[in-house]
């Protein structure tokens, strides 16, 4: 299949507006705690979303799987449970350092080693991003990403010193910079290996493409292999919390205790967090609790989580030799959507001119570093 760079940026911003609004529904769940609903969307994102489409769209999915090595399997599940660790470890990076801060360093650092890590572990870091024009393009909408993740959380960190000083307080609970950056740090190294897991399983796509799948959907078995890691984290944790906070048993009914969003932990990936942001921004949810109405909210996000990386599999199809750019691609996207979403929501409403300022000028550093990494696509698409 002919690669389409461009056609491929286009996919990553539907997976990025995915990203950046699943956890909507989850503001119409009511007398659920975190760990209850989190894990019902997690069946679906993790599990059941996954195979079905994969069934739907993929030739032979479970003869591609027991043809895949004993090692690819190890080394896909793996990556995507250090995936789920890493997501666990947000919540005290916003504690210790605020949204804006904890979320800069998280993405910034998921963000580059998402990216570089793989071809650098397969030492063709200089060969195929240093020393050909195609190659350096890319590279460089990498750096111009960085750029505006950082002027973004500037403006993120402007907006918090903006705010009134009861906001501010529940915003940092506990400032503290360098234990801050020792777990933001743990969080984007961490959080950048679904990445690795979809190096690692590439094997999994070409025997899919043997078997007669069409090479924009072939991606979608690897992610039964990655997620099934995701899942396995997530469930021990909310297990945990279900055991601490005995809330096992709202999953039969909805007598759990109704605490509002701000009282819950956020415990969700870096890549994920700005959609809790946005849910918190709506109106509070009124009506009856229903537990029909709770597990529909939840499936609802738990398939819309996992239409990102649904498109990210089509996104990345198409860039040819340089589909591991693709992982920037999707970060730019989720921090694009997240943040113009916030801005519809009103909750840049109040911040000074330069605030608004920095917050407009990150975003179009982060549209331009999609344009340059597809561009830098297309070069390549182009050379012999």
């Amino acid at each position: 299949m002919q690669s389409n760079p461009f056609v491929g940026v286009i996919y990553h911003w539907i997976g990025g507006l995915a990203a950046g609004s699943f956890y909507l529904p989850f503001k119409r769940v009511r007398r659920w705690s975190w760990e209850t609903y989190w894990l019902v969307a997690g069946v679906f994102s993790w599990i059941l979303a996954p195979t079905f489409f994969a069934l739907l769209l993929t030739r032979d999915v479970g003869k591609v799987l027991a043809e895949t090595d004993g090692r690819t399997w190890a080394w896909g599940y793996a990556w995507g449970a250090i995936w789920g660790i890493g997501g666990l470890t947000y919540g005290l990076s916003v504690r210790y350092l605020g949204v804006s801060l904890g979320c800069a360093i998280a993405l910034g650092l998921c963000t580059v080693l998402g990216m570089l890590m793989p071809p650098l572990f397969e030492g063709q870091f200089r060969e195929i991003l240093w020393d050909k024009p195609s190659g350096f393009t890319v590279l460089m909408g990498l750096v111009v990403c960085v750029i505006g993740i950082a002027i973004t959380g500037l403006a993120g960190i402007g907006k918090e010193r903006e705010m009134p000083a009861e906001e501010k307080k529940a915003t940092v609970q506990e400032f503290s910079f360098g234990k801050g950056v020792t777990v933001a740090t743990i969080c984007g190294v961490l959080s950048a290996a679904f990445s690795y897991g979809l190096t690692a399983t590439k094997a999994i796509k070409a025997i899919s493409i043997h078997h007669g799948t069409d090479a924009i959907w072939a991606g979608l078995p690897q992610l039964i292999v990655i997620l099934l890691g995701g899942f396995t984290t997530n469930a021990i944790w909310c297990g945990l919390l279900g055991a601490r906070n005995r809330t096992f048993g709202e999953y039969a009914s909805i007598a759990g205790p109704s605490l509002s969003r701000e009282e819950e932990p956020v415990l969700e990936t870096a890549i994920e967090m700005p959609g809790e942001e946005m849910a918190k921004a709506l109106p509070p949810s009124s009506g009856r609790a229903s537990m029909a109405v709770n597990y529909t909210l939840s499936a609802l996000a738990g398939l819309t989580w996992y239409f990102q990386f649904f498109f990210y599999t089509m996104g990345s199809s198409q860039m040819g030799k340089y589909d591991f750019s693709s992982w920037t691609l999707h970060m730019a996207s989720i921090i694009i959507f997240s943040t113009l979403w916030g801005l519809a929501l009103r909750e840049w409403r109040g911040s000074s001119v330069r605030t608004r300022t920095l917050i407009g000028v990150g975003l179009a550093m982060l549209v331009l570093s999609t344009v340059v990494v597809g561009y830098g696509n297309y070069l390549g698409s182009m050379e012999k």
